[in-house]
């Protein structure tokens, strides 16, 4: 039993939960005459208290009190919400389940965590009022982009459990389970920004699919951006300005898959990585800024979170787990800063991945930090002369000087600030 004042805090939050999907209930109905309507924001936190005060004489009397409350709400809930669809000439069960999750919630605020409640309330009408964007996001998606995303979301819940989750490896770099670990979690940052570019399309302007496309890949975005400028040559500055920004976004992804698997590198690898970012923001934004209008190229991008994009991504990380484990027991720690700037010409992530999970181990920090950061500078590098090579001279030169500044101006941090 609880004392009075916390009872009283208990029956206020399942009030307020009522009443923060009254409001959302009754602002999307608000056209609708008085009585039109099978709960409006008086209703629905008469619900939230209710389910409240059901729980408050459960605890007092029997935990059954609380089921029989619920089934007859329900049944007096569907019954009104019936009549107002034969009115309407509609059918919808999203009202009746607002109304029934208001009375549950109001329960548990008395009976449970009332702080879980609350944010439960509160994602409730998050859901409730992104109707209209949530409807026209799914209209845009594809069988095969929600098909990708069930199949990994299977091979994630039922057979990640079951991967052997220990090294099968003599060096301990191949775990099966943390291979595929990696490989969702890179997939899963590149998906956001898939899904990103298939919600706002191909015609929203360059700098949205430069920013987007970053997320999915840096790399395959140059490309695009460097053929769209083959396409029409006067695009040039537009299409490094998009590059430029594609390369923050890169920056963004190693500090974001650093700080989650190793934050203790941060501390030597976030000042030059931010500052590289800031002066590819700043110059790509000044190219896009040159052009009164902004194009979108058509980015034709694969699903990040497609079945066999994932294997080949799972793949490259053990592979380069593996070359990593033995540069360092046979070549040296030295070796494996080569070893990064070899793996950061085709990609970022795998390298940073396993550079990131060797913070635990034998390995000094400050060679792991130098190996991201070089890994990092070799992939801006190396876009430069996809750049040139498919853009043209022209595309090259704007994006080279922009890439060359931030890569210079991170540099610049590093001697000012040394590593360790």
């Amino acid at each position: 039993m609880l004392d009075f004042e916390t009872s009283l805090a208990r029956l206020a939050i399942a009030l307020a939960i009522g009443l923060l999907i009254g409001l959302e209930r009754g602002w999307s109905s608000r056209e609708e005459k008085e009585g039109g309507r099978a709960a409006g924001i008086r209703t629905h936190a008469l619900s939230g208290l209710l389910g409240g005060v059901s729980g408050q004489l459960s605890s007092l009397t029997d935990p059954s009190v609380l089921g029989l409350a619920f089934l007859a709400f329900a049944l007096v809930t569907g019954l009104f919400h019936w009549a107002e669809m034969r009115v309407d000439r509609s059918v919808s069960a999203t009202g009746a389940v607002a109304s029934l999750l208001g009375f549950a919630l109001g329960a548990y605020a008395v009976l449970g965590d009332p702080k879980i409640a609350a944010a439960a309330a509160v994602a409730s009408v998050l859901l409730l009022a992104l109707k209209q964007p949530l409807h026209g996001w799914l209209k845009r998606l594809e069988w095969i982009d929600i098909r990708a995303v069930l199949i990994l979301a299977t091979m994630t819940f039922l057979f990640l459990p079951v991967l052997p989750d220990y090294a099968l490896d003599p060096w301990g770099a191949l775990n099966p389970a943390q291979i595929w670990r990696y490989a969702i979690f890179v997939c899963a940052i590149s998906f956001s920004g898939y899904i990103a570019m298939r919600v706002f399309g191909t015609r929203t302007g360059i700098t949205i699919a430069a920013l987007t496309g970053g997320i999915v890949s840096s790399t395959a975005t140059t490309l695009t951006l460097a053929r769209f400028a083959r396409s029409d040559p006067g695009t040039s500055r537009l299409a490094a300005g998009g590059a430029l920004l594609s390369g923050a976004v890169m920056a963004a992804r190693v500090l974001l898959i650093t700080s989650t698997l190793a934050p203790s590198l941060l501390s030597g690898i976030a000042a030059p990585l931010l500052t590289a970012m800031a002066v590819q923001l700043l110059i790509g934004g000044l190219y896009l800024n040159h052009h009164e209008t902004t194009p979108s190229p058509p980015l034709h991008l694969q699903n990040p979170f497609d079945l066999v994009s994932a294997l080949q991504l799972a793949a490259l990380i053990g592979f380069i787990l593996l070359v990593t484990a033995i540069t360092i027991q046979y070549l040296g720690e030295n070796a494996l800063l080569a070893l990064a700037a070899l793996s950061g010409i085709a990609d970022v992530d795998a390298i940073t991945l396993s550079l990131a999970g060797m913070a635990d181990g034998a390995a000094v920090p400050q060679t792991l930090m130098a190996g991201i950061l070089i890994a990092a500078s070799t992939n801006a590098l190396t876009k430069i002369a996809i750049s040139a090579f498919v853009g043209g001279r022209s595309l090259g030169l704007w994006f080279g000087l922009g890439t060359l500044a931030a890569v210079a101006s991170g540099g610049l941090i590093l001697i000012l600030w040394p590593i360790g």
